[in-house]
């Protein structure tokens, strides 16, 4: 594929997605084996509370990157519930055949669905009645791959379980949103961070940060102070980080609810890694009802959780969810991607001085990844009738590239609303 260098954005194409119908997620994986991406668009129930009661998806409908349809499961409803909370389903390759299957919850099920089809493989019982938040896939119990399945309910307990579906585990705490799994010792099995509880493979309680308040918004993993090693670094009530044992490195508590934060190397001036946050300065809900006066700001710390800047908003918006963007250009550093802002501001890519690097030309939700293997990350932003795809360099995407075998991203089958994460 030739690529040209662009120091802006390109769009390389714009579809119609209006058969997925309205307020869906966007999974991005390899649906048919080719080699190149496909969009998977989410759709959810409707007629609950999310804040209290999980979600099950309601359709699934899935697309080329040149905006054709591949399949469609189950009726998009014109009634489908808002993206408040994670939505469960995940693109992974869960029984190792080489092809990549949808994992996810619909009718109180459990379900494998082949991804070049939509045709169902596996139909299993949920564990407990609300275990269907979301989906975490992780290797607990030292196998070659990654085949046991995580799931919970919005704030209490998880359930573990292996892929013949035996439950290995339940546990009940403060799970917060969306656990992450991570192999700190490096003997094949995956320790869980569940919210402000570290628990080992077999579930049982290693250390809390508590007493902090509320829940973990966010968790990701990484050498921030290039020690060598790695940290935790948690979002909520405060953004605080930890090393592996569970000595508090420091706190950063000059944000009023620390909803999203993003490790990164935004900054060439400053060693080790950088913390992009995102502070809900005033909530936009009055009375259990959503209203647009809430304000947000995006603040960015050192290695050390000093500040460095915070942004100071003169637009209304306050649910703006931000990420950290690698492998956009080829300028070795990462940018701060930002959407969801409301007020009028456009999904934007900001460095690590706060400046926009590309602000693109249309509003809604937003996934990243590499689609046809080029190299660059593309960007992905989506609403209920259509699709755009954004790139710095020039590609063709509709020439999907000869299949180099199944890509799989962590980032990418353990999507979530609360974008946590690992860099490493």
């Amino acid at each position: 594929m030739d690529t040209e260098l662009s120091t802006d954005y390109i769009e390389l194409i714009q579809f119609d997605v209006s058969a997925a119908g309205p307020h869906c997620k966007v999974l991005v994986g390899d649906l048919d084996g080719d080699g190149a991406m496909e969009l998977l668009f989410v759709q959810a129930d409707g007629g609950i509370d999310d804040r209290y009661v999980p979600h099950q998806v309601q359709a699934l409908t899935a697309y080329h990157l040149s905006g054709e349809l591949l399949w469609q499961v189950g009726t998009p409803t014109e009634d489908a519930g808002g993206l408040g909370s994670d939505f469960p389903a995940q693109i992974y390759d869960w029984d190792r055949d080489g092809a990549n299957e949808v994992l996810c919850v619909m009718n109180k099920q459990f379900l494998a669905l082949d991804g070049a089809t939509g045709a169902t493989k596996r139909a299993l019982s949920l564990p407990g009645d609300e275990a269907h938040d979301c989906i975490i896939i992780c290797n607990l119990r030292g196998t070659e791959h990654a085949q046991d399945i995580i799931l919970k309910d919005r704030y209490r307990t998880l359930w573990a379980m292996d892929y013949d579906w035996n439950v290995l585990w339940s546990y009940e705490g403060n799970p917060g949103h969306y656990p992450w799994v991570f192999d700190f010792d490096k003997d094949g099995k995956d320790d869980v961070i569940a919210g402000y509880d570290v628990l080992t493979p077999q579930g049982e309680l290693k250390w809390s940060t508590l007493p902090l308040e509320d829940h973990a918004d966010c968790v990701w993993v990484g050498d921030v102070q290039g020690r060598g090693d790695q940290q935790i670094v948690i979002g909520g009530s405060v953004t605080v980080m930890y090393d592996i044992e569970g000595n508090e490195l420091w706190r950063h508590d000059g944000s009023i609810e620390s909803q999203h934060i993003a490790l990164g190397k935004f900054r060439a001036d400053l060693p080790g890694l950088q913390i992009a946050g995102l502070d809900r300065i005033v909530r936009g809900d009055t009375g259990g009802k959503m209203t647009e006066t809430g304000k947000d700001g995006i603040f960015l710390l050192d290695q050390n959780g000093q500040e460095i800047w915070k942004e100071e908003r003169t637009t209304n918006g306050w649910l703006t969810i931000i990420e950290t963007m690698r492998h956009w250009d080829d300028s070795g550093l990462d940018y701060i991607l930002a959407y969801r802002r409301g007020g009028g501001v456009l999904p934007t890519l900001y460095n690590g001085h706060m400046e926009p690097v590309a602000v693109f030309p249309v509003d809604g939700y937003v996934v990243h990844a590499d689609l046809v293997q080029s190299g660059f990350e593309q960007i992905v932003i989506y609403n209920a009738e259509k699709a755009a795809i954004y790139s710095s360099v020039q590609i063709d995407i509709k020439d999907n590239p000869v299949s180099k075998g199944l890509i799989e991203s962590k980032r990418l089958y353990a999507s979530t609303l609360y974008p946590g994460g690992e860099y490493v």
